[in-house]
């Protein structure tokens, strides 16, 4: 298969495309000026990189050109900050991905997945574990956008038979995510217990998310390019539930120095708990996770050092 992924230089993107060129596909990466590449590809690897903005139609639409699928990694927000400026938000993200549609379309791709957000678009649980079939009230505006693509995708799909899967995919953390950005309480503690800095957290540390590691993110996004059967919608996640707390002390007993911790005040978009029911992509996607929370957590831990060491 021919697949494009915008984002593919990324956290997420990359394991992705390592994976797609493990089972043998051409990939065609699409990603941000100025990105480094993560990794040297061999000269026979099916693999090609193209710079560009994703709000470009013009490199959007050389992006998935001759394209048998895509995979939709891009997002120009975070959750924190989504709430400051949603014009831009839908501007960027809702708009940006109408033209991959239609540039979709006019390719005649196949099938298009889409991360989507696990951690925001449900809003405060009504009952824990969540399933697909949970309300959607998020908080924030980036979890609203991904909704609103998500019904998108379905439009097109209606109207011009471009199939589609979802991925609502809980917090994922592993090798390769990117500190600066400050998404992602595993990788945002681990760097500062190397840095020797204070770990800041919003709020008590009790507040429960659910963490998936990014190797089986990607295998998600394998299983949900071939999937055949009905469903559109798949959680991925761990299916259990940790807090703030929790992965400190787990740091705590791989760091070799003190760990220290600043509570801050809560933060009002934060939702006590969000732990989602993967039943569904186990029976329909064959899919389940792998890695065990300390294991995948040991492992970024020992990357991120090594980093810092190199």
């Amino acid at each position: 298969m021919k697949c494009a992924v915008l984002g593919g230089g990324g956290f997420i993107g990359s394991h992705v495309v390592d994976d797609l060129l493990s089972a043998g596909h051409r990939v065609r990466i699409l990603e941000r000026p100025r990105v480094p590449r993560y990794r040297a590809f061999h000269p026979a690897e099916p693999v090609e990189w193209l710079e560009g903005d994703f709000l470009s139609a013009s490199i959007v639409e050389e992006a998935v050109d001759g394209m048998d699928a895509v995979i939709h990694l891009v997002s120009t927000t975070l959750p924190k900050d989504s709430n400051d400026d949603p014009v831009f938000d839908v501007e960027s993200n809702v708009l940006g991905t109408l033209r991959l549609l239609q540039a979709a379309r006019d390719a005649r791709v196949r099938r298009i997945v889409f991360i989507s957000s696990g951690g925001t678009v449900y809003g405060a649980p009504v009952a824990i574990p969540i399933p697909e079939t949970h309300p959607t009230e998020p908080r924030v505006s980036y979890g609203i956008i991904k909704l609103a693509i998500e019904k998108y995708l379905a439009l097109f799909e209606r109207l011009y038979g471009i199939e589609y899967v979802v991925l609502r995919v809980a917090n994922p953390y592993g090798r390769r995510q990117r500190v600066e950005t400050a998404q992602g309480a595993v990788a945002a503690f681990i760097h500062r217990a190397l840095s020797g800095t204070t770990i800041e957290i919003w709020g008590d540390g009790t507040i429960v998310r659910d963490y998936v590691h990014v190797s089986d993110v990607a295998r998600a996004f394998l299983r949900a390019l071939d999937y055949g059967g009905n469903s559109r919608v798949f959680n991925i996640a761990s299916g259990q539930g940790r807090t703030l707390n929790d992965i400190v002390a787990l740091i705590r007993t791989l760091s070799s120095g003190p760990v220290e911790v600043r509570h801050l005040p809560p933060r009002s978009f934060d939702v006590p708990a969000n732990v989602l029911d993967i039943a569904r992509a186990r029976t329909e996607l064959n899919w389940t996770p792998a890695i065990a929370f300390e294991d995948g957590v040991r492992e970024t831990f020992e990357w991120a050092r090594s980093q810092r060491n190199g």
